[in-house]
């Protein structure tokens, strides 16, 4: 996985789980929701870099 790419899905792993935390403290459903939106897809984000990173390590091991 490129390092950019897993810092910006952390990056928005991170603003997502703010995001589900500040809505639920206030009581706000629909920012609550966002935030899990953002983390899942950020997850999903993470998932494709790590399957990019396998397939390399099988095409091109010395790389």
């Amino acid at each position: 996985m490129s390092d950019n790419g897993k810092l910006n899905a952390k990056v928005d792993q991170i603003k997502g789980k703010v995001k589900e935390t500040i809505g639920h403290a206030v009581g706000n459903e629909r920012l609550e929701a966002e935030g899990r939106a953002e983390q899942a897809g950020a997850d999903v984000r993470q998932a494709g870099e790590k399957a990019k990173d396998a397939a390399k390590d099988v095409f091109h091991p010395h790389d």
